[in-house]
């Protein structure tokens, strides 16, 4: 099945940097906080950027009014640990103690089936020494590598990278309660919420300080 070009972009927006060269689009919901906590984990060692998220994900919270028990889950966690802690929401409510079990464990697999699904959608960040297998001496084989990179995984990930879009329709359903999904376009965010801008130099200059 095509995917419409919405769809295209949603799945770029989600698995892109937020950087302030590559500031969000569209607007931004509940999945944009889950991918910006995911970013805080995986820069965890970035002070900038960690930085940079951290700001991110709480004007995003104040702008989507995030229930106080998402808050206090992640107000507690540590850089690196951010995404994996979200399971433990559940136990933070009373209304639904009956089955709270079960719905952490669903919590863990599906988190973890977003990790992965956004790992391989931002492959690509983890060259650090150029393209992989470019040292490669035979040459058919390096063409095999480079088929699979740079063909295969970019093509088939435009459909695969869908998954994104069903599992925080889920992961809201289970973390936030089923209803509507509120969204705030980054302006909003910027000038009502406190979220970083992503035109002022001394954002940028901020965001690249590894300290």
């Amino acid at each position: 099945m095509q995917h419409t070009r919405f769809e295209q972009a949603r799945i770029q927006q989600l698995v892109g940097t937020y950087s302030p060269e590559a500031m969000p689009k569209l607007p931004l919901d509940f999945g944009d906080f889950l991918s910006l906590l995911w970013r805080i984990d995986h820069h965890a060692e970035h002070g900038g950027q960690r930085t940079y998220y951290y700001a991110c994900a709480a004007a995003l919270a104040a702008g989507l009014n995030l229930p106080q028990k998402i808050l206090l889950v992640v107000e507690t966690a540590a850089a690196g640990e951010m995404i994996r802690t979200l399971h433990n929401v559940p136990y933070r409510g009373v209304e639904r103690l009956v089955d709270v079990a079960d719905r952490r464990a669903a919590l863990i697999q599906l988190l973890r089936m977003r990790d992965d699904t956004l790992r391989i959608g931002t492959y690509q960040e983890g060259w650090s020494r150029g393209y992989p297998g470019a040292g490669i001496v035979d040459t058919e084989l390096r063409e095999r590598v480079f088929a699979v990179l740079y063909t295969a995984l970019q093509g088939q990930f435009s459909h695969y990278g869908r998954l994104l879009l069903v599992l925080d329709i889920v992961l809201s359903d289970l973390l936030l309660g089923a209803g509507s999904a509120p969204e705030c376009t980054l302006d909003m965010l910027v000038n009502e919420f406190d979220y970083p801008d992503p035109t002022d130099p001394d954002v940028r200059r901020s965001y690249h300080d590894p300290r």
